[in-house]
């Protein structure tokens, strides 16, 4: 269950992207984007996240 950004609370800080360990997360538009494929749910980028964007969902609670 890989990580997803919540676009509206991300502020663009970029302190998510050196702690990734396998490097899924990458910026757009000024915006966190974790790539699902990469992502091993290890939560380091929750821990470092400032505004709380970050979080697990379930699969069938993601956006589309």
């Amino acid at each position: 269950m890989p990580a997803v950004v919540d676009k509206e609370k991300c502020e663009g800080c970029e302190d998510c992207v050196p702690v990734c360990p396998t490097e899924a997360i990458t910026m757009q538009d000024a915006k966190a984007v974790i790539d699902p494929e990469l992502c091993e749910d290890c939560e380091a980028c929750i821990d470092v996240c400032p505004t709380g964007a970050i979080e697990f969902k379930p699969k069938d609670a993601r956006p589309a």
